[in-house]
C-alpha cells in the first residue's frame, strides 16, 4: 500500500469514527428526553467529503484505467526563464501493451521560436536520466521536429498545423494556437515493438492540431516518457494508462536487402572462412511497406561464387527470407564481391592523404582521416595492388610535435606496417565526443567574455561525421546569467545559418563556401573564431576555415544585437567535436 492510499485509509477511517461517534451521542440524548429531538452540530458536506476521498482512494485504478499522481504540477519557470534541460515534468513509466495518456496546459508567452513549446522525450527502462545505462530512444518536439537513436527517421513525423490566416506561414498560426493550448498525449507501447505518439493540441483560439510518430522499442522491457521545457512551461493536468490500442499490425513480405562494409579484399589461407568475407558488413532490409531495418547476420545465408580457395574475385550471394513481423516468407538475395589475394608482404604509402595535422586533448587519439590517402600493397607474388583504406588500421601518437602516423595491415599471418610523418598538436580543451554521437547541444565549451570595444578569439580545430553540413561549429552569444534569465542574443552557425529571436534579425551574413566540397571538408579543418563587441549594443562574429587540404573560406555574422555591456559566447556542437588549442 503506498502511502497517499496510507493517508486516505486513515482520513477515511477517522472521518467514520466521527460519525459513528455522532449518532451515538445523539440516540443517547434521545432517550434521555424523549420527546425533543436534538440536533448535532457538524459540517454540512461532511458525507461528500467522505464520499470525495474514498473516490481519490478508488481512483487509482479503475478497471482498464490507472490513474497516475502527479509530484511536479509546474514544469518550467512561469517567467519563460527556463533553459534547455533544466525543468523536467516527473517520469511516467509505460509497460508494454499499455497506452500512456497525460494532459497539460501548454504556455510559450507568445514566443517568436517554434520550440519554445512542449518537448516530449521517450527512453528505455532506466529510471534516472544520470544512470549510466540511460538511453534516449528519440526526443520529439511539438514543431515537428526531433532526434533519437539510430531508428530515429524524422520523415515519419506527421502533422496537420493549418495556415489560419493564409500568410502562407503555419508557423506563426502554431506558436499563437499552442500558446495557452490544452495539450493531450498518447504513448502508445506497442507489444510489437514500436511506440507510437499522438498529440493533439486545442488552443484558446479554437483550433486543433495533431502531430504522430512512430519508433522502434524495446517490445518486452518498459519504456519512460517524459517532458522538458525551453523559456516555456507546462501545467500538468492528468496521466493515466490504459491497455494499448494497437492490437496488431500487418505483416509485410521483405522487398529487397542490400550490403554494405564488407571488405574488399582477404588474404588467402587454409583457415579462411565466411566470416573472413563477410568482417564489419551490415545487412539492412527493405520491407514493402518502405521501411527499413538492419538484420541479424545469423539469419542471412550466403554462398561464395567460386569457391573460397583459389585467388581471385569472389562473388558472394547473400539471401533473406523473412518478413517484418520474423516469419518465414519469400526470399530476397543480392551480391557483392571480395578478393582473394596472396598474402601483403609489404605497405607503400603512394599518396598522401589530406589530412596530416591532428590535434587532441586527454588520452583520446583522434579519428584518422584517410581521404586522399593511396596504399599500396606488394603480395607475396612480388605483384602489387591498391588496398581499401577501409581494412587498414591507424596509430596517431598522443604526442605534441611532429610524429610517425602508423599505417598497418593485419593479414591472416602476419602484419606489416608503414609511416608518415604528422603534426600533433595538444589542446586545451574538447567540446563532444569523440565518436560524434554527441547530438545538438549536447556539449558546449567555457563561457567566453568579450568586453565592450574588444574583440576575443579562439582557435579550434573540428572532427565531424560530416553527414550533414550542419555538423559543424556552433556558436551562441549571451549574456553572462542566461541559464536564469533565458537571455541567448544570437545563435550563428558554421554553414551560413543562424537564429534568435533577440539579436540574429538585424545580422547580416556573408561567407565564401564553396557548397560543392563543403560537406567533405569539415573535419579536420581549422577554425579561428572572432567575436567583437562593437560598444553600441552590436556585435560581430566570424569564422575563419583552412581546410585540411589549406584552402581557406570565412563565415561572416555582422550587425548582431547585443547587450554589450554584458557578451559571453560558447561554442557548442552537432555531431562532431572541437579540440581547442587556443
Amino acid at each position: 500500500m503506498n502511502s497517499i492510499n496510507f493517508k486516505f485509509m486513515k482520513i477515511t477511517k477517522l472521518l467514520g469514527w466521527t460519525l459513528c461517534t455522532a449518532v451515538l451521542v445523539a440516540f443517547c440524548l434521545v432517550g434521555c428526553e424523549e420527546s425533543n429531538a436534538y440536533q448535532i452540530d457538524a459540517p454540512s458536506d461532511i458525507q461528500d467529503r467522505i464520499d470525495s476521498i474514498a473516490a481519490a482512494n478508488d481512483r487509482g485504478d479503475t478497471g482498464d484505467t490507472t490513474y497516475i499522481d502527479i509530484s511536479t504540477s509546474l514544469v518550467g519557470a512561469e517567467d519563460y526563464s527556463s533553459a534547455w534541460w533544466v525543468d523536467f515534468s516527473d517520469y511516467f513509466a509505460v509497460p508494454t501493451n499499455q497506452l500512456l495518456h497525460v494532459e497539460f496546459i501548454n504556455h510559450n508567452g507568445g514566443a517568436t521560436d517554434n520550440y519554445k513549446n512542449w518537448v516530449l522525450a521517450v527512453t528505455n527502462e532506466a529510471g534516472d536520466r544520470d544512470a549510466d545505462d540511460y538511453s534516449e530512444y528519440f526526443v520529439l518536439r511539438s514543431d515537428a521536429f526531433g532526434w533519437g537513436n539510430d531508428d530515429y527517421d524524422g520523415g515519419l513525423i506527421s502533422n496537420d498545423y493549418p495556415d489560419t490566416d493564409g500568410d502562407d506561414d503555419v508557423w506563426n498560426d502554431f506558436r499563437t494556437t499552442m500558446d495557452g493550448a490544452t495539450v493531450s498525449i498518447e504513448i502508445d507501447h506497442s507489444a510489437t515493438g514500436y511506440v507510437f505518439v499522438t498529440a493533439t493540441a486545442v488552443g484558446t483560439n479554437g483550433t486543433e492540431i495533431t502531430e504522430t510518430y512512430q519508433h522502434p522499442v524495446s517490445a518486452s522491457l518498459d519504456i519512460n516518457a517524459f517532458f522538458i521545457t525551453e523559456a516555456c512551461y507546462l501545467e500538468m493536468q492528468e496521466a493515466y494508462l490504459i491497455p494499448s490500442k494497437v492490437t496488431a499490425i500487418e505483416d509485410v513480405n521483405a522487398a529487397s536487402i542490400s550490403i554494405e562494409g564488407t571488405p574488399t579484399a582477404v588474404e588467402q589461407s587454409e583457415d579462411l572462412v565466411m566470416g573472413d568475407f563477410w568482417g564489419d558488413g551490415i545487412a539492412t532490409i527493405t520491407f514493402e511497406d518502405g521501411s527499413s531495418t538492419v538484420v541479424d547476420t545469423a539469419d542471412v545465408s550466403f554462398s561464395v561464387i567460386p569457391d573460397m580457395t583459389t585467388l581471385g574475385e569472389k562473388t558472394i550471394i547473400a539471401t533473406y527470407s523473412k518478413t517484418k513481423q520474423g516469419e518465414y516468407g519469400p526470399a530476397v538475395s543480392t551480391v557483392f564481391t571480395v578478393e582473394v589475394t596472396n598474402p601483403v608482404t609489404s605497405l607503400e604509402l603512394t599518396t598522401l592523404p589530406e589530412t596530416t595535422t591532428y590535434a587532441f586533448y586527454g588520452t583520446e587519439a583522434p579519428a584518422f582521416d584517410p581521404t586522399g590517402m593511396v596504399i599500396t600493397a606488394t603480395y607475396s607474388d612480388g605483384t602489387t595492388g591498391v588496398l581499401d583504406n577501409s581494412i587498414l588500421e591507424y596509430e596517431i601518437p598522443l604526442t605534441a610535435g611532429a610524429q610517425n602516423a602508423v599505417i598497418s595491415y593485419v593479414g591472416a599471418t602476419s602484419t606489416v606496417s608503414t609511416t608518415f610523418p604528422i603534426t600533433v598538436i595538444e589542446g586545451t580543451n574538447q567540446v563532444g565526443a569523440i565518436d560524434f554521437t554527441t547530438g545538438f547541444w549536447g556539449a558546449l565549451s567555457a563561457d567566453y567574455s568579450v568586453a565592450s570595444n574588444t574583440s576575443e578569439t579562439i582557435t579550434f580545430y573540428t572532427y565531424s561525421d560530416e553527414g550533414e553540413n550542419w555538423h559543424c561549429p556552433i556558436t551562441v552569444l549571451r549574456n553572462t546569467d542566461y541559464v536564469n534569465n533565458n537571455t541567448e542574443y544570437a545563435v550563428t552557425r558554421w554553414d551560413n545559418a543562424g537564429w534568435g529571436d533577440y539579436g540574429i534579425g538585424t545580422a547580416t551574413l556573408t561567407s565564401d563556401w564553396n557548397w560543392d566540397i563543403f560537406l567533405t571538408n569539415i573535419s579536420g579543418s581549422k577554425t579561428v573564431l572572432t567575436v567583437t563587441n562593437n560598444g553600441d549594443n552590436t556585435a560581430d562574429l566570424r569564422y575563419d576555415v583552412t581546410y585540411p587540404s589549406g584552402e581557406t573560406h570565412y563565415q561572416l555574422f555582422e550587425g548582431i544585437t547585443v547587450d554589450s555591456s554584458d557578451l559571453n559566447f560558447a561554442v557548442t556542437v552537432e555531431n562532431c567535436y572541437h579540440i581547442i588549442v587556443e
